[in-house]
C-alpha cells in the first residue's frame, strides 16, 4: 500500500507550492531583517514568476512582499506585465503597480491598457495609474482625444480621471476647451468630482458654461453634474435647456431641476410641459414636478 503523504510529498504541484512558500518566507524574512538586497534582480524576477501562482492568497502575499519593496521592484513588474505569457502574472503585476504608485510605471500601463487582450490586464492598468494620480493625467487625456479607440477603453480613461480629481485640477481647466467632444465631457465628469470636494465657484462656472456646449452629451454630462450637486444658481440657466433643441438635453435639464429640488423650477417645468411634444420627455417633466411639489 502507498503512503499517503509520501505520494504528496512527490505531487509536482505540492512540491512547487512548498518551494514558493518556503521562498516568500525567506524574503520576508529578510526584509524583515533589513537584509534583503533590492539590487538582486534574480530574486525579483522570481517573485513576480511566484504571483503566477494557482492560490490566490499566495499569489496576493507575493505582491504585497513586492509592494514592500517598492520602486527597486518596479522593472521587474513591468517586464512582467509586458511580456508574460501568462495573464494570472500580468493582472498581479498591474494590481502590485497600483500598490506602488511609481510614476515611471504610466507610459508602460498605458501600452498594457492599449495593447493587452486581456481585459482584467487592462483594468488593472487603469486602476494604476488612476492610484498613480497627476502623473497620469495627461496620457489619459491623450487616450480620450484619440479616435477609434473601444467605448470600454474612453470609458476606463475618463473614470481614471475622475478618480484622480482634485489632483488634476491644473490640466482640466485647459482641456475644458479641447476640440473633442469626448476630452470636454470626461473632464466635465472630472470637474464634477472636484467640485464636491472642492466646491469653489471657478468649478461651478465651468459646469453651467457647458450647458451650451455644442455637443449633446457634454451639455446632459454638465446637466447631471450641476444636479447632483444641487447647485441653485444654475436653476435658469437649466430652464432655458427646457426650450433646447434636442429631446436629450430637455430631459437632462428636467431631470438636473429634480435634483435641485427647488420650489422656483415648477412654473417654468409646468410650462415647458405645456410645449412638450415627446411623450418619454413629458413623464420625465411630470416625476420632476411631482418630486419638488
Amino acid at each position: 500500500m502507498v503512503n499517503s503523504s509520501a505520494q504528496s510529498q512527490d505531487d509536482p504541484i505540492v512540491l512547487a507550492h512548498a518551494k514558493a512558500d518556503a521562498f516568500l518566507r525567506e524574503v520576508t524574512e529578510q526584509i524583515d531583517l533589513d537584509t534583503f538586497n533590492p539590487d538582486d534582480s534574480e530574486v525579483l524576477k522570481r517573485l513576480v514568476e511566484c504571483m503566477g501562482d494557482s492560490r490566490g492568497m499566495t499569489r496576493l502575499r507575493f505582491a504585497e512582499t513586492l509592494a514592500e519593496i517598492g520602486e527597486a521592484a518596479t522593472p521587474v513588474l513591468l517586464d512582467g506585465l509586458a511580456n508574460h505569457p501568462n495573464p494570472v502574472v500580468r493582472r498581479a503585476a498591474a494590481k502590485t503597480l497600483t500598490l506602488i504608485a511609481d510614476p515611471t510605471a504610466v507610459p508602460h500601463l498605458i501600452h498594457a491598457l492599449l495593447n493587452d487582450q486581456d481585459t482584467v490586464v487592462k483594468g488593472s492598468s487603469i486602476g494604476a495609474l488612476a492610484r498613480i494620480g497627476e502623473p497620469s493625467v495627461q496620457a489619459l487625456l491623450d487616450i480620450l482625444g484619440t479616435k477609434d479607440l473601444p467605448e470600454s477603453t474612453i470609458g476606463h480613461a475618463a473614470w481614471a480621471l475622475a478618480f484622480i480629481g482634485a489632483g488634476a485640477k491644473e490640466y482640466l481647466y485647459q482641456a475644458i476647451a479641447s476640440d473633442s467632444s469626448v476630452v470636454r465631457g470626461a473632464v466635465v465628469g472630472a470637474i464634477a468630482k472636484v467640485a464636491q470636494e472642492e466646491p469653489k465657484p471657478e468649478l461651478f462656472e465651468i459646469l453651467v458654461k457647458s450647458l451650451t456646449d455644442v455637443d449633446v452629451d457634454v451639455r446632459c454630462e454638465a446637466a447631471a453634474a450641476l444636479g447632483n450637486l444641487a447647485y441653485k444658481p444654475a436653476i435658469p440657466n437649466l430652464i432655458e435647456l427646457l426650450d433646447g433643441g434636442d429631446g436629450e438635453t430637455r430631459r437632462a435639464a428636467a431631470l438636473s431641476l429634480m435634483k435641485v429640488g427647488d420650489r422656483s423650477a415648477i412654473e417654468p417645468l409646468q410650462a415647458a410641459l405645456a410645449k412638450e411634444s415627446e411623450v418619454a420627455i413629458q413623464g420625465v417633466i411630470k416625476l420632476a414636478i411631482s418630486q419638488i411639489k
